[in-house]
């Protein structure tokens, strides 16, 4: 078998502290900082004078991780994406949340926008999409119907 797990997912914030906060607010734990730099990131990065912090939340669960991280070195050319949802290429991260009402209205202390509306499927899901840090895009599932496998 290739892939034993997925590890993390990767997200550049332009204010890594805000980032952690929205992150932490929706109920991540935060596991760990740094600061990164040195050869061995310009080698994996593919840049040159890589500086960067990094920040490392983790689902309470301890299976999902995401590392938020801030570029202080090479500068940027290019902002960060808030294109649509259906824009190839665009990262979703999707949570499942006891109220989605109130983990939004959290959330939105932290600068989070609806980027539709809070939509319910059937009698199972209650479900939106917010726009987060850096213009990430958060789903928040509510699910309606008691889990079968607790």
């Amino acid at each position: 078998m290739p892939v034993r797990r997925m590890d993390h997912v990767g997200v550049v914030v332009e204010d890594l502290a805000a980032a952690v906060a929205f992150f932490v607010e929706l109920g991540l734990e935060l596991e760990g900082e740094a600061t990164v730099g040195g050869r061995w990131a310009d080698d994996l990065l593919g840049l040159d004078g890589v500086r960067a912090d990094i920040a490392v939340v983790r689902t309470p669960d301890g299976h999902s991780r995401i590392e938020l991280s801030t570029f202080h070195s090479p500068a940027t050319t290019n902002a960060a994406p808030h294109a649509a949802v259906n824009t190839p290429g665009i990262p979703r991260l999707t949570f499942v949340v006891d109220r989605v009402d109130d983990v939004f209205d959290r959330l939105r202390t932290h600068g989070a926008e609806l980027v539709g509306t809070v939509a319910q499927y059937e009698d199972i899901y209650r479900y939106c999409y917010v726009r987060g840090p850096a213009g990430i895009i958060v789903g928040l599932v509510e699910e309606l119907r008691p889990d079968p496998n607790p």
